[in-house]
């Protein structure tokens, strides 16, 4: 069965066809890495793994890339404002380097916590400034790029079909333009001088321009051609990344390579909370950390993320987190109530799947098709290897979580302190010792002998 893949390019769902017979080219924009990332960037991660899984499962040989953005990300995607990473440089009295170390560091254990594949690789920006270099020479030489008293900017009248991704009118774009001598407000910077409001930039290079750092859409591009090439297969990034972002690093590449940058590009949805835009100064802006406070499993939290389409919106709130994580343990007693033995996967089922993640990559599909073959009349052998194939690309280490678990020491050290606690009708303290069982990741229940302990 084909893959279709919904391209914003071409606004329609398009048989995929590769570059290059089963082998994918994906490159995926990366955390800027100047705070914990919250659950709406994690989520847009856990789509691009669900993506990258089903690619492998079809049998293509994924070359995936992710970048990390340590530099030259200001607070306005139109090069406007303060680099998010002096901001938490200066946030926490630490060198840009050892904030992205920092965050870096953060943002690969919650990715592990999630189980999402490792990249095949996750450069830096500040890695790569000879290539950014690179590609803001050979622009200037096609007369792609101009330069200013304050920066190197690309000309984006001299871009063929500038806004074919975004079907913007060029004319009717208003941007601000701090700088007097650019050619067109929607120009943007490829290279920024230090000089003026940069002058005392934390993170400079040296260039044949000047002295400066790079803009945020150049990374991108220069990261790609070093580690993918010049055409690539799949770009994927948020929604909101379509009028700038991605418009800027269609216009560059092709500049510079003159050839296409991108065959499929693909777009996640934003994750809202209470039907709200996430917001820190709300209280909104939820990290990783503070969903495993609550006791609640970071499987739970892909679990939940996985009942709705990569393209669609998604509302979280603790209630719908919680009825998530029950939905996970639902699964995994159905699936350990199989038993050990497995037989042969159900061809059947399996051609259900396959015709489920071939359309556009319907994970919420494959969950339902998951629930109908757990409650079919196949035996529990066929039913187990089949749901254990089909958790190669729903990644809910299904597998573990059937395997006989040895509980920790300090676990059972708990549970002895809540049957003592509940023996005295401590009530209040047995329920507080019974919540620090919960947020490690184990299940107490009450039996006329004593209780049980369980995996959550």
């Amino acid at each position: 069965m084909a893959l279709k893949i919904y391209n914003t390019l071409t606004a329609s769902k398009q048989e995929f066809k590769p570059l290059k017979k089963s082998e994918v080219k994906f490159y995926q924009c990366g955390p800027t890495v100047y705070w914990t990332q919250h659950i709406g960037n994690m989520r847009a991660m856990i789509m691009a793994d669900l993506i990258n899984r089903t690619l492998q499962y079809l049998g293509y040989k994924v070359n995936f890339v992710r970048n990390y953005t340590d530099v030259g990300h200001l607070t306005s995607d139109t090069d406007e404002g303060e680099d998010k990473m002096e901001i938490g440089a200066k946030r926490e009295k630490l060198s840009p380097e050892e904030i992205a170390n920092k965050y870096i560091k953060i943002f690969e254990q919650d990715t592990a916590d999630l189980n999402i594949l490792e990249p095949a690789a996750k450069p830096k920006a500040t890695e790569n400034i000879d290539e950014i270099l690179e590609m803001i020479k050979i622009m200037l030489e096609k007369k792609f790029a101009y330069q200013t008293e304050l920066a190197v900017y690309f000309d984006v009248s001299k871009a063929k079909d500038y806004n074919r991704l975004s079907g913007q009118i060029l004319e009717k774009q208003k941007t601000e333009a701090e700088d007097q001598n650019k050619k067109h407000p929607a120009d943007f910077v490829l290279w920024f001088f230090t000089i003026g409001k940069h002058k005392n930039a934390f993170q400079h290079w040296t260039s044949p321009w000047g002295e400066g750092f790079p803009g945020w859409h150049i990374e991108c591009s220069a990261i790609v051609r070093k580690f993918l090439g010049k055409t690539i297969d799949i770009h994927m990034g948020g929604i909101e990344h379509i009028p700038i972002h991605h418009t800027n690093e269609i216009a560059q590449s092709e500049a510079v390579n003159n050839a296409p940058f991108v065959n499929y590009w693909l777009h996640n949805e934003h994750l809202l909370v209470d039907n709200k835009k996430m917001a820190k100064s709300e209280g909104t802006g939820y990290s990783l950390a503070e969903i495993k406070e609550k006791g609640f499993s970071p499987l739970s939290l892909r679990y939940f993320f996985l009942q709705a389409h990569y393209r669609s919106k998604q509302n979280f709130t603790w209630e719908a987190l919680e009825s998530a994580q029950n939905g996970l343990k639902h699964l995994y007693n159905q699936a350990r109530e199989l038993g050990e033995k497995k037989n042969e996967v159900n061809q059947e089922y399996k051609e259900k799947f396959i015709e489920a993640i071939s359309d556009d990559f319907n994970i919420p599909q494959v969950l339902a098709i998951s629930q109908e073959l757990l409650k079919s009349d196949l035996s529990n052998g066929s039913k187990l290897a089949t749901i254990l194939d089909f958790d190669k690309v729903l990644g809910l280490k299904i597998s573990d979580a059937i395997k006989p678990e040895k509980i920790p020491q300090e676990v059972w050290e708990l549970a002895e302190q809540r049957l003592k606690a509940r023996n005295q009708e401590k009530w209040e303290l047995a329920d507080e010792i019974r919540e620090r069982i919960r947020k490690k990741g184990y299940e107490i229940e009450d039996t006329e002998e004593g209780y049980n302990i369980k995996n959550i």
